[in-house]
């Protein structure tokens, strides 16, 4: 797993009161963006970008996203992105927004956070890889904006073998694989994709082809679609012995280094690879870098623990580090702590070294850093439903309960009340069963909450209530909760009356909970 997206996405989004509104801001104040929530906004936006003849850039973000903070903290607030900005149309969307989901929907965006530049007739152009490091963006970006021709024609073209410029092989190496879903090529079909990019690069150009190997390594996650043979092998061996190399492929090595060694391994155990000492080394230059950002130093630090853990169960609670790595997690975390002082980095990179305190066995420490920044991050309670993933994997079972209790009452914007919500929901089925009273009541509340919501069939939001559906039929099953399901599908009958039938939104709001009811 990349351990960046364990620290975001997938932390455990937890939901007691009312919604409480959410205020969304601009990513930035050099910038004029214009904020969006449904598709008058958007065709208003594209509207100026055909007069103009300007291409639309697309930010879709959340308030409580780490890695939108973070490209708040190093992007969108420098002025070289705003002296590119002159030359597109920047639209803000806040999946919390109401009706933003549905404009999610209409673009093919879903992970927070995704950068889609769309020519001025509405054709996508390309995805922007925000974990890149800024000035790649920016040259991705300022390549784009010169004519740069849509990522889908220069992936047909290549697989036709027809001749690609070097900078259209740097656009495909660079794309947002990651956050393309499903608009260039299926997920299941990726990594096979990346590989035959790779395959067809020019050999000349081979840092290009490094990076489509790489991606297609990380992408397979072990899978076997990518198939690594000796040459594979000693390529990425050759990148990790070079200091310089390293550098330039930082953000893959940063993120990714145990699922390049897994998928390296040569059929032993990943810890006993070779690699893993050539990547420890390379990654204690690249988090000892001062030219990389805080988070990316810290993924450094991060991959190194993540690569000590190898040889342990990958929900391991306890686990042995060598001192001296301890060492350094305690100390990076400290030092983040009393230096930052944006917001929007803090609460990139405190989330982060909490993560990285509980992945290294440092459970009080991280859960005290956590309690610390409560009152200073805008978005609490994302560090709430941390809390509470502490707590569960330590077994206790009332804190953790507590804690996504609280994050659920303290979090903001539809969309967002629905993803915590719906975690919280299935905490109490996983973590107390016998408390229906508080399920029912919790999930009443998300379907009401719900039938507030333009969006809440749409987009993430219809996957949250979704997930909460299959939790409550698995709560149901062979029919013990039977009443409690009963009134939950009446009084989601009342809401699915209440929404459009377009889309299909009506019949996926009308079925949420039948599965639950037959069981």
């Amino acid at each position: 797993m990349k351990h960046a997206l364990a620290a975001c996405c997938l932390a455990v989004c937890l939901v007691g009161a009312g919604p409480a509104a959410a205020a969304p801001g601009l990513p930035s104040k050099n910038v004029a963006w214009v904020p969006a929530a449904a598709d008058a906004d958007v065709d208003r936006a594209f509207v100026r970008a055909r007069a103009e003849n300007k291409p639309v850039l697309l930010y879709w973000g959340a308030t409580w996203c780490p890695p939108c903070n973070q490209l708040k903290a190093t992007l969108f607030n420098r002025q070289d992105f705003a002296v590119q900005a002159r030359n597109f149309v920047a639209v803000h969307v806040d999946g919390d927004r109401p009706g933003a989901q549905k404009l999610g929907k209409r673009f093919g965006v879903s992970a927070y956070p995704t950068l889609v530049l769309f020519a001025p007739d509405g054709h996508e152009i390309t995805r922007l890889p925000g974990e890149a490091e800024p000035e790649q963006v920016l040259a991705l970006l300022q390549q784009a904006l010169a004519g740069g021709r849509p990522v889908k024609a220069l992936v047909a073209d290549a697989l036709a073998g027809r001749t690609l410029a070097a900078n259209e092989w740097r656009a495909l190496a660079f794309y947002a694989w990651d956050v393309d879903d499903g608009r260039v090529v299926a997920l299941s079909e990726r990594a096979a994709l990346l590989a035959r990019l790779a395959a067809a690069a020019p050999a000349a150009d081979d840092e290009t082809t490094t990076r489509l190997w790489l991606k297609a390594l990380v992408a397979d996650e072990g899978k076997g679609a990518v198939k690594a043979d000796a040459a594979l092998r000693e390529r990425v061996r050759r990148v990790a012995a070079d200091p310089a190399l390293a550098r330039r492929h930082a953000d893959v090595f940063v993120w990714s280094a145990a699922d390049l060694v897994r998928a390296l391994a040569d059929g032993q155990a990943p810890e006993r690879s070779p690699l893993v000492p050539l990547f420890d080394a390379a990654l204690q230059k690249l988090a000892a870098d001062a030219s990389l950002s805080r988070a990316d130093r810290q993924g450094a630090l991060g991959s190194r623990v993540e690569l000590a853990r190898l040889a342990v169960p990958e929900d391991a609670v306890k686990v042995e580090l060598a001192p001296a790595l301890l060492q350094l997690v305690r100390e990076q975390a400290a030092r983040d702590e009393r230096e930052i002082s944006d917001g929007y980095e803090r609460q990139a990179v405190i989330t982060g070294d909490a993560h990285l305190l509980a992945r290294a066995g440092l459970w009080a420490e991280s859960d005290a850093l956590l309690k610390a920044n409560l009152t200073k991050s805008h978005s609490p309670y994302y560090l709430m439903s941390q809390l509470g993933g502490n707590a569960r994997k330590l077994g206790r079972t009332d804190d953790a309960l507590g804690w996504y209790r609280q994050a659920f009452e303290k979090s903001e914007g539809p969309a967002t009340r629905l993803q915590w919500g719906g975690g919280y929901v299935a905490a109490l089925i996983e973590l107390a069963p016998q408390d229906g009273a508080r399920i029912e009541k919790t999930a009443a509340q998300l379907l009401d909450e719900a039938g507030r919501d333009a969006g809440a069939f749409q987009g993430r939001s219809v996957r949250s209530l979704q997930r909460l559906g299959a939790k409550l039929a698995a709560w149901n099953q062979g029919g013990r909760h039977a009443a409690a399901l009963k009134r939950l599908q009446a009084r989601l009958d009342g809401v699915c009356r209440k929404v459009d039938a377009a889309d299909g939104a009506r019949e996926t709001c009308r079925t949420l909970l039948q599965p639950r009811a037959a069981g």
